[in-house]
């Protein structure tokens, strides 16, 4: 279950998200920070060959938009918890269906999906609830794909039993014990490529399958 501290500080975060949605739309933000890890996301959502997606904390819908026009697949899902995200997320298109929800309490039923992914917002996530419950709406085989920020340096992880933030920046091991401990194999997981003069962000892939 999701900390009350934590679940109130992440409220106020959808509150401010939901006032800064327009500016998240900028073209130098979403070439330069956002699009290395959606293109890392859709080849592997390509290689998977999924069918049934969701994208959770969606946004104003550029990554689901792009999955429902480069993959086509059978059914696409953009989840949020922002109502301004959502709106922009709906004027954009029509072929995703677009969901109001947390990443702890998703709106699907157990094994409804081949594949759920998340990208630049699982620091602001209750992590251990969030893939918990990909798990439950993942069907067996199905894939999870999570992009997050992550330090390289240890001094600017704080300890997992220290969660006052707001958000938290999970290492790589620990992404791996976190992934393991909800039921995942990992398939793979790396330090997303950026042009030099982005690599102030550091951010991770982690891909699993559920057995």
């Amino acid at each position: 279950m999701t900390e009350p501290s934590r679940r109130g500080l992440n409220d106020a975060v959808t509150r401010l998200w939901g006032v800064l949605a327009p500016v998240y739309d900028l073209p130098f933000l979403q070439r330069w920070v956002y699009r290395p890890p959606h293109d890392e996301v859709i080849a592997q959502l390509r290689a998977h060959h999924a069918r049934k997606i969701a994208d959770i904390a969606c946004g104003t819908g550029i990554l689901s938009d792009r999955i429902a026009r480069e993959l086509r697949p059978d059914e696409i899902y953009g989840v949020d918890m922002s109502d301004g995200m959502l709106g922009q997320a709906r004027a954009r298109t029509d072929a995703v269906q677009w969901l109001h929800g947390p990443a702890e309490r998703l709106p699907f039923d157990d094994g409804a999906l081949d594949a759920v992914v998340t990208t630049s917002a699982f620091h602001f996530f209750d992590q251990p609830a969030a893939l918990r419950e990909f798990h439950r709406v993942l069907a067996p085989g199905g894939l999870v794909a999570v992009a997050a920020l992550s330090a390289r340096q240890p001094r600017l992880q704080a300890p997992s039993a220290n969660r006052w933030k707001p958000q938290h920046n999970a290492s790589p091991a620990e992404m791996r014990a976190m992934f393991e401990d909800a039921g995942f194999v990992i398939s793979e997981q790396r330090r997303i490529p950026r042009p030099v003069w982005t690599r102030v962000i550091s951010d991770l892939i982690t891909v699993g399958v559920k057995n």
